[in-house]
């Protein structure tokens, strides 16, 4: 059989935006590529699994009616507006709908207006009403200001959206070709639904700091006016619905475990919440992997009922909600990305084991699963691709579980390395569905090992919670799994072990090298290093390295932030240890991989930083093709270099 390599992620199809209309007839979703270039992906629209043959790159917003779709078309031409145009899936020809320069994130159809989500900037609310004239003036004047970045606010700057001092999300009604701005421009806005009569938002306003809570508001559409319904500043807001014309909020206050905790859902009424249920499970896609560019729907709503998706200790569920929100598992696979719902079926976009994802059906009539695409399937075939031998271990009390994929060729009477490989988050998952980079350095002739530790989300809150015991637990758990798995394979030689990991798994990577001298290669990416620093420097620190340190103020407790700090042990590595990090990665800055490798050289312990330009922390995932090629032919060079 042919080995997995690393450009394979060249031929990889990418499924993503499934969408039915409201009818429920027909769906459409996009299917992306990598482009000839390697910098970008193609991404091309099916409409009912038939392709939409436009030869530029498509957009797909969503649905206007049953009979047209909102797209936009990636062009070369520069210019001062964004083009929005109805496609028309019966004739398949499209007309104008909207010039504008706001980026769209989202637009629907409420009765004869249009809805829409759109990024603005404080200074400029109205940036939208300006002539074409107005707008090349004001580009010009972006162009001379284009050296200088004035920040006055936290945060300042977001993981994959660059710099955004003073931007918000706004909403907008398009009617009668005209937009007008219902959310007021200081406001953030969160989740959005609505009914026929009114629009319902959760929104934070601030002109500093972003605050944690949000508070929930109604835009009234026959009046125009805007009423806040719920002024208490207490709920991480994650979702709204409007099920059985009644108004209901899936949200947390993190009062016990912080701002991780699974939310809860509640009736919201008179400005006051009443629980209803609290699912004790994420409700969206956890799984860490390498196969999805973008995902789509993660809940939908039908004939009143909600359909979520459940992360379930190392698997993704689709669950259907009843009116009085108590659920029902309908399916599972390892990994489901986002599906949507009709009245008579189910399409969701999943993989297992020994493909990518493709899209599935599941009719409600007899409860079947049945494939529908196979735009993968030659792309792995005759390609060894090792199957995941699960292991169920003990470690400081809990019942854990990973997974161990044998190397190609692999001979009882030989020897092989192994390579640990560690979950970002870390409230994620890692599945036994196919995963590019772990196939590829089985290829390659390696063990390689998995494992959801304490931490990892799949099992509730408790579980989830390791705020204040980073690298305590949850490194004493990767350690018993690397023993258990030392102890069933000894084909493993324990003086060739490598490990790596990124986000959280970077962290990890930081922890280990500093408090083991074990695996003979470490690759550390998008890391963190020092607690002290990333709290003043990642887009979620001021949030986030707190609260996962167990302390409400960073400067006040620097001494519990420094204590679980990686920098803080580095007298204690010997280990190789490559670093890679991304310029634009703003939620583990390049300053943590740098403090880390600097603080390495100087102690004359081999390593290496492989910076790339142009990428933030999702290089792994959706970074340019030839970016991710690079990044797995760093890791896989390294690790050969040291152990083969």
């Amino acid at each position: 059989m042919k080995k997995i390599v690393s450009e394979d992620l060249l031929k990889f199809n990418f499924i993503s935006g499934l969408s039915f209309n409201e009818k429920g007839d027909h769906y459409a979703y996009t299917v992306s590529k990598a482009a000839k270039n390697q910098d970008t992906y193609d991404a091309r629209l099916y409409i009912d699994r038939k392709l939409y043959k436009e030869e530029r790159s498509v957009s797909f917003l969503g649905w206007y009616d049953d009979q047209n779709l909102i797209i936009t078309i990636r062009s070369s031409k520069k210019s001062v507006f964004n083009t929005y145009y109805l496609l028309n899936i019966r004739t398949l020809k499209r007309k104008l709908f909207l010039k504008t320069p706001l980026s769209i994130g989202s637009i629907k159809k409420i009765n004869d207006l249009c809805l829409i989500k759109a990024q603005i900037d404080v200074n400029y609310p109205d940036l939208y009403l300006y002539s074409e004239e107005k707008l090349k003036k004001h580009k010009e004047m972006l162009k001379k200001e284009a050296d200088y970045e004035v920040l006055d606010e936290v945060p300042y700057w977001q993981n994959g959206s660059g710099f955004v001092n003073k931007k918000r999300q706004a909403l907008f009604i398009l009617s009668n070709k005209k937009l007008k701005r219902i959310s007021d421009k200081t406001v953030n806005v969160g989740a959005v639904t609505n009914d026929d009569e009114k629009i319902y938002y959760s929104a934070a306003g601030y002109e500093r700091f972003a605050p944690m809570y949000e508070r929930i508001y109604a835009y009234d559409l026959k009046t125009g006016k805007t009423a806040c319904i719920y002024d208490h500043d207490d709920q991480m807001v994650s979702s709204l619905y409007v099920i059985d014309k009644k108004l209901y909020i899936y949200s947390s206050d993190g009062k016990k475990y912080g701002i991780n905790e699974t939310g809860r859902f509640a009736l919201l009424m008179d400005n006051e919440l009443k629980p209803v249920q609290s699912p004790d499970r994420s409700l969206y896609d956890a799984v860490a992997t390498d196969t999805v560019l973008s995902s789509g729907k993660q809940q939908a709503i039908r004939n009143d009922r909600l359909y979520t998706l459940a992360c379930d200790v190392d698997h993704i569920e689709i669950w259907a909600f009843d009116k009085d929100f108590s659920y029902r598992k309908l399916l599972e696979m390892p990994l489901i990305s986002h599906f949507d719902v009709s009245d008579e079926k189910i399409i969701f976009c999943a993989a297992d084991e020994k493909s990518l994802p493709e899209l599935y059906e599941y009719r409600f009539s007899d409860r079947k699963i049945k494939q529908l695409t196979s735009y993968n399937a030659g792309i792995l075939k005759d390609k060894y691709i090792a199957k995941p031998q699960e292991i169920s271990y003990i470690s400081q009390g809990y019942e854990l579980n990973g997974w161990v994929l044998p190397p190609y060729g692999y001979s009882s009477k030989k020897k092989y390395p192994a390579i640990l490989d560690i979950h970002g988050g870390p409230r994620a998952i890692y599945s036994k569905a196919f995963f590019h980079e772990m196939q590829l350095w089985a290829s390659q002739g390696y063990f390689v090992m998995f494992t959801n530790i304490k931490g990892s989300d799949g099992r509730g809150d408790a579980f989830a919670d390791i705020r204040g015991g980073y690298g305590d637990i949850d490194f004493k758990n990767l350690m018993d799994f690397v023993d258990e798995v030392l102890r069933r394979y000894p084909s493993i030689d324990k003086d060739r072990l490598c490990e790596t990991g990124g986000s959280y798994g970077g962290f990890m990577t930081n922890w280990i090298i500093t408090h083991t001298d074990r695996f003979a290669a470490a690759a550390s990416q998008r890391s963190i290093a020092n607690w002290i620093g990333f709290t003043y420097l990642s887009d979620i620190g001021v949030y986030f390295a707190t609260d996962q340190n167990g302390t409400d103020d960073a400067i006040k407790d620097y001494r519990k932030l420094w204590e679980h700090s990686p920098l803080k042990y580095a007298d204690n590595v010997k280990t190789p240890t490559l670093f890679i990090h991304s310029d634009e990665d703003y939620r583990c800055p390049l300053p943590e991989g740098m403090q880390m490798m600097q603080a390495l050289c100087e102690r004359n312990v081999e390593t290496r930083l492989v910076l790339f330009h142009k990428e933030n922390h999702e290089l792994s995932r959706g970074g340019q093709p030839k970016h991710r090629i690079r990044r797995l032919d760093e890791i896989t060079s390294w690790f050969n270099r040291h152990v083969k």
